[in-house]
């Protein structure tokens, strides 16, 4: 006789305190990065990090990224990998213009797009659930066919339509925009002062109340959306446990094969949602290759988000800050955020040495602990003396900066041979990201921009750093990928 999967209340951590910590762990990492980039902004003199403009265009470019992110997270969670993002958000793109061109209607265009993304995700659904397909060939063979597809629609129904062709489509009508504008009038003096953090928080609520689309905003709320499906239901949770333990799920009476159906379509219609952003909120045409591998970055967004809306959107965020500097020229910005960067590997590696120094207060290896912290103070202190100098066209600063690598490797030297057992296994990665971090604060100070080749692939590139340092951390469904097949219970 087979039983229900229901909700059960996990029992509360000690001091009851450790829950409501997780909770708010993503919203805590934003707060602190606003407040470190705010006060990049300042320092560096780049009122472009933290503009309305550049908050409005960040929306734009991570919103895409996200929806194909959250597509991701309901498809993996059920343990069904989906690759063909990218082509369900093609399929959105055309399916959402063509219908929304055809009614004169951008709400038929947005239903369109997504289901024309869950029928993507269908097929996906059948190819892996139904037939064991494997799951990447599954998804590479959606993003190729849904390519041709679209370019065939595109002959047939685009060509002879006035400004429409085998590449584009004619102009689309545009969703409704809202906004609350006397709010930007209210905190202009704010904005243009220039105060830390005070103008950069009116500046970012500037961008968030001026010109906003309704679709922004509904992709916005599906973030939250998702987490209450997924994490506080019944429904959430006997989804999850076919991506985590599919053979316990059906002794418990749980129908796998449904749910990873139900997962892949509204994974697919995610994505298709994507597409029609692309066509309809940040440009005004369906055009070929208009989603540029965004399927692939909102993959990337999803693990850098360890398989949660939270770290997702943090992830989209990040992917869309990057590219809403680089496609607004802002050179000078991007060259900014290496002490951006610097910080945060300083920030990590100081963190990761006060976590031992807390281990192994009144024992004997506390003064271990502490000595390394020294020398790994002196030596970023004399690297930012050192870059600081080089920026005034100082020769010394040559001296100062090889004192400060000679201190870092000091530093790493005695964290390696000499840590304590007590304070937990010696800190490797920590002293590497010390090491990176002396060496960006170097490159900062002593350089006043970055090549214009770097500027162009720093969104790729913060996607490959980003998926780097998080990669030890990460914990996948147990079951994401792997073939499954109805009885084995």
């Amino acid at each position: 006789m087979s039983q229900d999967l229901t909700v059960t209340e996990a029992p509360a951590a000690a001091g009851g305190r450790r829950g409501g910590r997780s909770r708010w762990r993503f919203v805590s990492v934003a707060l602190a990065a606003f407040v470190a980039l705010a006060g990049v902004r300042a320092i560096a003199d780049q009122p472009m990090l933290t503009s309305p403009g550049t908050i409005q265009a960040t929306l734009a470019f991570a919103v895409p990224i996200g929806l194909a992110g959250l597509g991701g997270v309901w498809a993996e969670r059920a343990g069904i990998i989906n690759i063909g993002l990218e082509g369900m958000m093609v399929l959105g793109t055309w399916f959402g213009a063509y219908f929304a061109f055809t009614f004169d209607d951008p709400w038929a265009g947005l239903v369109a797009g997504v289901l024309g993304g869950m029928a993507g995700g269908l097929i996906h659904a059948v190819a892996t659930v139904t037939f064991g397909v494997d799951h990447i060939v599954s998804g590479v063979a959606i993003n190729i066919l849904a390519v041709g597809a679209m370019r065939y629609l595109s002959l047939l129904f685009f060509v002879d339509t006035p400004g429409g062709g085998a590449a584009q489509s004619p102009q689309l009508p545009e969703f409704p925009q809202v906004g609350l504008p006397f709010v930007a009038d209210a905190l202009a003096p704010v904005r243009d002062s220039g105060v830390f953090l005070l103008a950069d928080t009116a500046s970012l609520v500037t961008g968030l109340t001026t010109g906003m689309s309704v679709v922004t905003l509904l992709a916005i709320l599906l973030a939250p959306l998702t987490f209450a499906v997924l994490w506080h239901t019944p429904f959430g949770l006997r989804l999850r446990s076919c991506g985590e333990n599919p053979d316990a799920a059906e002794s418990l009476g749980v129908p796998v094969y449904a749910y990873k159906f139900t997962a892949v379509v509204f994974s697919g219609g995610f994505a298709g949602m994507g597409g029609v952003f692309l066509a309809m909120v940040a440009s005004s045409v369906y055009q070929e290759g208009q989603t540029g591998g965004r399927g692939y970055i909102g993959l990337a967004a999803m693990i850098f988000g360890n398989w949660r809306p939270g770290g997702l959107a943090m992830g989209a965020g990040l992917f869309g800050f990057t590219d809403a500097l680089q496609v607004r020229g802002g050179g000078g910005a991007v060259h900014a955020l290496l002490l951006l960067i610097a910080l945060a590997l300083l920030a990590g590696a100081a963190a990761v040495l006060a976590a031992a120094a807390w281990r192994t207060r009144g024992t004997a290896g506390f003064a271990r602990v502490a000595g390394v912290g020294g020398v790994f103070a002196a030596g970023t202190a004399l690297a930012a003396v050192g870059g600081a100098a080089a920026a005034t066209g100082a020769a010394w600063w040559w001296a100062a900066a090889a004192l400060g690598a000679a201190a870092g490797a000091a530093a790493a030297v005695r964290a390696l041979r000499a840590w304590p057992a007590a304070a937990g296994k010696p800190p490797v990665s920590a002293v590497a990201a010390a090491a990176a971090g002396v060496l960006v604060l170097v490159w900062y100070f002593a350089t006043d921009a970055l090549p214009g080749q770097l500027v162009t692939y720093s969104p790729h590139i913060a996607t490959l750093l980003v998926l780097a340092l998080a990669s030890q951390r990460l914990r996948p469904p147990a079951n994401v990928g792997r073939q499954w097949r109805k009885g084995r219970a």
